[in-house]
């Protein structure tokens, strides 16, 4: 009998409950680690809460991960940093003007993190580095230099390709990555609240977008002082 079959035959019966959970639980545990990292931050987070709320033991989540630290850097390999592959390689195949990219690249992050859970991280990195250096450093390594660096080449395709008017990298990339960081805040601490300003991220990213793209035109725009001329000519109206 071909092994496949010896495997799936009925008389073998189905794996046993726990042999099935034991595969799941690494994703388990780190589902529970991410919810409640965002939950009570890093610090208020304690390794038997993450394994109960898993449904395992204390000493089930250290046959997996070494210390809390560890499984932190797991749950931002998980969720963010292990995904740069992908997106880099969506950065090569694209079709389309650098405009359209920019776009996208904005869209499908909020998509895909923004809208997550996983944006949670950016909030407790702001809040928390201070006080774990080692983590900052990882994650600095892991997503804010693979994240700076990506979002330059979008930059620089634009300037190459006469799409974009040439700029100071270094800081171009803050312009694009403030709108993404402020959304990642506010769904994690204003954006939690019923009273106040309701925002639509979607329609929020989309103003930022076009606004950012109006800057990086390479066509004609208003004289910074055309601002300044306007408010002047009432008052010139006056006096005549």
């Amino acid at each position: 009998m071909p092994l496949s079959k010896l495997i799936c035959s009925p008389s073998m019966g189905a794996p046993a409950k726990h042999e099935r959970r034991k595969d799941a639980r690494p994703g388990e545990l780190l589902d529970a680690a991410l919810e409640l990292f965002v939950e009570k931050g890093f610090a208020a987070t304690r390794s038997e809460e993450v394994a109960k709320r898993a449904g395992v033991s204390k000493g089930t989540l250290f046959l997996y991960f070494a210390s809390k630290e560890e499984l932190f850097k797991a749950v931002v390999r998980e969720n963010i940093s292990g995904r740069f592959v992908e997106w880099n390689a969506e950065f090569v195949n694209f079709q389309g003007s650098t405009a359209d990219m920019l776009r996208y690249c904005m869209t499908a992050w909020w998509e895909r993190i923004g809208s997550t859970k996983a944006s949670g991280i950016t909030k407790l990195m702001m809040s928390e580095a201070r006080n774990f250096p080692d983590l900052a450093t990882f994650y600095e390594h892991e997503v804010i230099q693979p994240g700076q660096e990506l979002i330059q080449r979008v930059l620089q395709r634009g300037v190459d390709r006469g799409e974009f008017r040439p700029i100071d990298m270094k800081y171009g990339v803050y312009i694009v990555l403030a709108p993404m960081l402020f959304l990642a805040m506010w769904k994690h601490s204003l954006g939690t609240c019923t009273a106040g300003v309701q925002l639509i991220p979607e329609e929020y990213l989309a103003v930022q977008v076009e606004t950012l793209l109006y800057g990086l035109s390479v066509g004609p725009r208003s004289h910074p002082a055309s601002a300044e001329i306007l408010r002047q000519e009432p008052m010139d109206d006056l006096a005549q």
